[in-house]
């Protein structure tokens, strides 16, 4: 997906942006970068790829190669970026997060005319730099960034250095990606996680609003286009793609995932599954917190029959093969034999996507002799591939293990009737559970629903986009 981070102040701030950045680098596993600039030399720049080694190791020369009073920086799973752009609005770097579906027709209408546009391998479109040729077509960055949200179809949170040293911060139009703004005492700062700039010694200033576009320098906050009404924020970031440190429209991402653990509890303890269950524990490591809340609220034991070895393969993902992925997480998952030979165990994971992962991972547990393996996932069943965000490379619904699972039962007549396979409450609803079951040999399965994790949240549904889990916009 990504994220960004940017910092305006009265002295050299590579060393907090640097910081700034890498707090993001759980959104991104494939590109990193960072611009500034100096009134003594200008704009720079630099990008790296970081697919097989952290931004800090990427980027620890930085200070020898750049300086500036005001910098940003981004970490992606997709284009190069920050770009340098030279335009009827001057010079300026740009970070873009989010995703734009409607690419071709964009360059059709309104850059079709003589002249170029810039490809990357294989002819795909830099999505940054277009959303900055549709930013151009105004007369003023306030002007260009309304323009440009108004015609992608998709999700665009902007962040642009100017060749003045301001910065503007766009939170995308539906507001579906957080953009905070912090302060300190010499400097203001803009990030997507609000704990970055809070262990950089700056405070919470204010979350801009859906579609709210503000300019800092290192001391004033200019707000250039109000927010709208309208929002519809990505759900799943309190379930899986939230740092647990950060807060959400007031929402902190840790206590929504105990909050939600809970419910999962008191909903199994109405129905009287889950007898017998000795230990509860987390898929890891987003699984954990929902873990720990539902090991509170039910009163069985919390424990971590397996421990993942983090300090080689901080991520399973990061591999763009999925044989190769499959491969990382097997060599990370270390068992804790005492605490799974002969007992009967209950996991709770974030979500339960593809499956591929989650099955290999219930095969090891039995493999290491456990009695039972109960799975509780966090949220509901995810029916549809996100279309506003680049969270998923998944570009088939059937890789759905949800969606792939409907048609074995029902064929494409069961995608009529979705929100049925979705409630446990139903016959369509139970009889997917019990096939998920049968495939991966779970003792039982049971899914978040979708009112549960709403309560968890605690905004109000018309806030909150669903779309993963009820195809509603």
């Amino acid at each position: 997906m990504g994220g960004f981070f940017g910092m305006a102040a009265t002295r050299d701030c590579m060393h907090d942006v640097f910081f700034g950045v890498d707090y993001h680098s759980h959104l991104g596993t494939r590109r990193a970068g960072m611009a500034a600039y100096d009134a003594s030399v200008g704009l720079q720049r630099d990008i790296h790829n970081i697919e097989n080694s952290p931004f800090r190791t990427k980027f620890e020369r930085i200070f020898d190669e750049m300086k500036g009073n005001s910098a940003i920086g981004c970490i992606s799973d997709f284009e190069p970026q920050p770009l340098l752009i030279r335009s009827n609005l001057g010079s300026y770097a740009i970070c873009v997060v989010g995703r734009v579906n409607n690419s071709e027709e964009l360059i059709e209408k309104y850059l079709s005319g003589n002249g170029h546009f810039c490809a990357m391998t294989g002819g795909n479109v830099n999505a940054t730099e277009l959303v900055a040729a549709m930013i151009n077509q105004k007369e003023s960055f306030a002007e260009g960034i309304r323009f440009a949200q108004s015609v992608i179809d998709g999700t665009a949170s902007i962040l642009i250095l100017k060749e003045d040293g301001s910065i503007i911060a766009a939170r995308d139009r539906l507001g579906r990606l957080p953009v905070l703004i912090g302060r300190g005492e010499d400097c203001y700062c803009v990030t997507f996680e609000s704990f970055a700039y809070q262990k950089l010694g700056c405070w919470d200033e204010r979350e801009l609003g859906p579609g709210e576009v503000v300019e800092i320098t290192a001391n004033s906050l200019t707000q250039l286009i109000p927010p709208g009404d309208e929002m519809r924020i990505c759900s799943f970031l309190w379930s899986y793609y939230g740092y647990p440190t950060s807060s959400y429209e007031g929402v902190n991402v840790e206590v929504m995932r105990n909050r939600n653990g809970a419910i999962m509890a008191e909903r199994d303890r109405e129905l009287g599954t889950a007898e017998g269950v000795e230990f509860v524990g987390g898929v890891p490591d987003s699984g954990t917190p929902h873990a720990i809340g539902y090991a509170n609220a039910s009163g069985i034991p919390f424990a971590r029959p397996y421990i993942k070895y983090t300090p080689t393969w901080a991520r399973s993902f990061t591999p763009s093969d999925q044989r190769a992925r499959s491969m990382v997480a097997k060599m990370k998952q270390i068992p804790i034999h005492d605490l799974i030979q002969d007992r009967s165990l209950l996991f709770v994971d974030d979500s339960i996507v593809r499956g591929t992962q989650l099955r290999e991972t219930v095969e090891f547990l039995y493999d290491n002799g456990a009695k039972a393996v109960h799975m509780r996932s966090a949220c509901p069943p995810i029916m549809y591939n996100c279309k506003f965000l680049n969270f998923s490379r998944g570009r088939n619904e059937m890789e759905l293990i949800a969606r792939r699972t409907v048609m074995e039962l029902e064929g494409e007549e069961g995608f009529r009737h979705l929100e049925e396979y979705s409630d446990g409450a139903t016959e369509r609803g139970r009889k997917l559970r019990h096939a998920i079951c049968e495939k991966f040999k779970f003792d039982s399965l049971d899914f978040q629903s979708l009112e549960g994790v709403i309560k968890a949240i605690g905004l109000e549904p018309c806030k909150l986009c669903t779309y993963c889990w009820n195809g509603k916009e």
